[in-house]
């Protein structure tokens, strides 16, 4: 990650150069290392841990330091913080190696990954050159907590995203605010006013980080709202920096508590994805504080000596690589994973994935950046005297024309022409769950929903807005069916309830009643405190399955349907405890349930793994399938439970997905999924005849 080289002092009577009493004061060469440092921990947790390390924190709490610091001291000296250019220097800096990460990823997504993947990373690389990629997966919520082979390789740019929303507003805010105190004569006001902004900033953005922690994280994660404080902290100690005198025995202990805080911030907070920027990042952020703190005003040598170890020389070496190191380690690990199907890595292949991310990363700092923000003796910007700098600009040019015009191209062509619904199938030519559970026979013809179809081959309520989002406790109800029916089936929980609405559908229209949806994304019907979905929380899951549960009791319907298992972490499936709950707590309310079990997840060495992927890689419906005994317990896990619970009747569907040995993606020409594990609405059609005959013994309504 970079961050803006601090500016050094120049007396008043200097000829080009700086005393070096002044530069030794101004120029923090700890505050390298520790860039060197933190980049160190985000690489090594990711590789090994897979969680994060507060590095990240870190990064943003120095570039708030950095870049404002210097935007202060060119208005105080100037009277203007040249927004031309400072925007030219900061783009500078932040493009070429940029560019030839993204130019490397475009290209290895384009040789190594299935055609299915390239919208997806061609839509990250432009909001990663634009720099508002945090946004693009704070929309999808895209899982942090570790990498595998599913995550995108463009994820980790998302920090980048938020450092450079900040440079925009940062200088517009000192520009405005200089202007301002020049026009009223007040220009020694500068720092004060900047102060205040930024403490009720800085206040705002902390409450929205720790009301988003508590309500939706994965949006939160990435929110350059809730991130700004971090931001804002590194920004209120440029600001005050020339007051912070403090005691030596004072500065050694922050210095200790800091660079402890920074190497054990991994350690100590094991769930940082579920709880940074929250007030748990208060410790990175502190620590990163602490160690701005104890070296201020000081020259090097009299630095503490925590200070004084990130100053040497191998330490602010990986500062100096720390930016390109960030770029490169991420999509180097994904790619990886990729290729082996492994869900992490292991000691010897972590090493060399690092040393490889290393040696790009240092061949990009002294090819690319240090030509590039290197300047002539002869003036502040850069010119053909500098040695490479014409290698360097041609090999930049050489990465983003063609990156740029792919990307750009490869998304309007798919953007002319989106995937659509399939619609009803000829059920002769589809017959789907049919060939399985009656033997109808399969004629040959083309697969559908194709690979491009699929995504968009969902149930009802999704296009519809009838399921609640990831942070959205709302309770949303619509209709589907017979509106005026006068029996009521209520299908209730995630998207895995949701995904039966088309079946259900289709046994409406022969037998009318009434379909009332209660849904939201990932979240299953549960009283439990600690409801997650992919390992990530879900804060409001509990509060909206009580206000559920409350509403079922009002509206009675006939029966209510929600999934009853769920697949275990490793193979096989389950039936948890906080099901058993809420069986008991709608069985309170007189409610009888229809428990189905859940459809299988498609995963492979604990690797989840999109169905359309692996047939675009050239797989076929049984290879890209899993093993029954990997996907589903031999007996229906629910089974037992439900002899507790008179009002619960399981039924079990499996039969008409799986074959006898495998759960495969195909079934009678239709595709089973539409992602990594749910039914496409055409699939759940197929199944309506199925699901009927298990269903009419339960309702008796045909």
């Amino acid at each position: 990650m970079s961050n803006p080289r601090p500016a050094r002092t120049l007396p008043a009577d200097a000829r080009g150069k700086p005393s070096d009493r002044s530069e030794s004061i101004a120029y923090r060469a700890d505050l390298d290392g520790l860039r060197g440092l933190a980049i160190a921990l985000v690489v090594v947790f990711h590789v090994w841990f897979g969680r994060v390390s507060g590095g990240v924190d870190v990064f943003l709490v120095l570039s708030g330091f950095f870049f404002t610091g210097l935007l202060v001291r060119r208005a105080e000296s100037t009277g203007s913080v040249g927004v031309v250019p400072t925007l030219r220097r900061t783009a500078r800096r932040l493009f070429p190696a940029m560019v030839v990460v993204l130019a490397a990823i475009v290209a290895a997504t384009v040789i190594l990954r299935p055609y299915t993947q390239w919208s997806d990373v061609a839509a990250q690389t432009l909001a990663s050159l634009f720099y508002y990629q945090n946004w693009q997966l704070a929309l999808t919520w895209s899982d942090y907590l570790a990498a595998d082979p599913s995550v995108s390789p463009l994820q980790h740019l998302w920090s980048m995203s938020v450092q450079g929303q900040f440079y925009l507003v940062a200088i517009a805010v000192v520009a405005i605010t200089a202007w301002a105190c020049r026009r009223s004569g007040r220009t020694t006001q500068l720092r004060p006013v900047l102060g205040a902004l930024i403490v009720v900033a800085a206040v705002m953005s902390f409450g929205i980080a720790t009301n988003g922690t508590a309500t939706h994280q994965g949006w939160n994660y990435y929110d350059s709202f809730a991130r700004a404080w971090e931001l804002l902290v590194g920004a209120g100690l440029a600001i005050a920096s020339p007051y912070l005198r403090l005691p030596h025995k004072l500065r050694v202990a922050l210095a200790g508590l800091g660079l402890a805080g920074v190497v054990l911030c991994g350690w100590l907070i094991l769930d940082g994805a579920n709880r940074f920027p929250g007030p748990y990042a208060l410790l990175p952020v502190g620590a990163a504080a602490a160690l701005i703190v104890s070296g201020n005003n000081l020259a090097a040598d009299q630095r503490p000596l925590f200070n004084r170890l990130l100053s040497t020389r191998r330490v602010r070496w990986l500062g100096d690589i720390a930016y390109p190191l960030y770029l490169w380690h991420w999509p180097i690990l994904i790619f990886y994973l990729a290729e082996r199907g492994h869900p992490s890595a292991g000691l010897l292949d972590g090493l060399a994935i690092i040393a490889v991310s290393v040696v790009l990363a240092w061949v990009t700092h002294r090819v690319v950046e240090e030509p590039l923000r290197m300047r002539s003796q002869r003036g502040d910007i850069a010119d053909g005297s500098v040695p490479g700098k014409r290698f360097a600009t041609v090999a930049v040019a050489v990465a983003a024309v063609p990156m740029l015009a792919a990307t750009t191209l490869w998304q309007t062509a798919v953007g002319v022409s989106p995937p659509q619904p399939v619609g009803a199938l000829n059920p002769v030519l589809y017959p789907g769950a049919e060939a399985l559970i009656s033997g109808v026979p399969t004629p040959h013809a083309r697969m559908r929903p194709t690979v491009f179809e699929a995504p968009a081959d969902a149930p009802p309520p999704t296009g519809d807005g009838c399921i609640a989002d990831w942070d959205n406790a709302e309770l949303i109800t619509c209709t589907y069916g017979d509106p005026n029916a006068a029996r009521t089936l209520a299908v209730v929980g995630s998207s895995h309830a949701e995904h039966w609405i088309p079946a259900l559908q289709v046994l409406a229209q022969r037998h009318p009643f009434r379909i009332q949806v209660y849904l939201k994304m990932g979240c299953p019907l549960t009283l439990a405190e600690d409801a997650t979905y992919k390992g990530e929380l879900i804060p409001d899951c509990r509060e909206w399955s009580q206000q559920v549960i409350e509403r079922l009791g009002t509206d009675r319907p006939d029966w209510v349907f929600t999934t009853g298992t769920r697949p275990r972490d490793d193979t096989g499936d389950e039936t948890p405890p906080e099901y058993l709950d809420v069986w008991s707590a709608l069985g309170d309310r007189g409610l009888k349930v229809i428990a189905i079990r859940d459809t299988p997840w498609l995963r492979g060495n604990g690797v989840r793994y999109k169905a359309i992927d692996c047939l675009a890689k050239g797989g076929d419906r049984v290879s890209c399938g899993m093993k029954r005994t990997d996907a589903l317990d031999p007996i229906n896990p629910e089974l037992a439970p439900t002899w507790s619970f008179p009002n619960v009747y399981p039924i079990d569907l499996t039969d008409a997905v799986c074959d006898d040995a495998v759960c495969p993606v195909a079934n009678g020409n239709i595709l089973v999924y539409h992602d990594e594990h749910h039914l496409t609405a055409s699939y759940s059609r197929s199944l309506a005849d199925e699901l009927g005959r298990q269903l009419q013994p339960l309702l008796g309504w045909w």
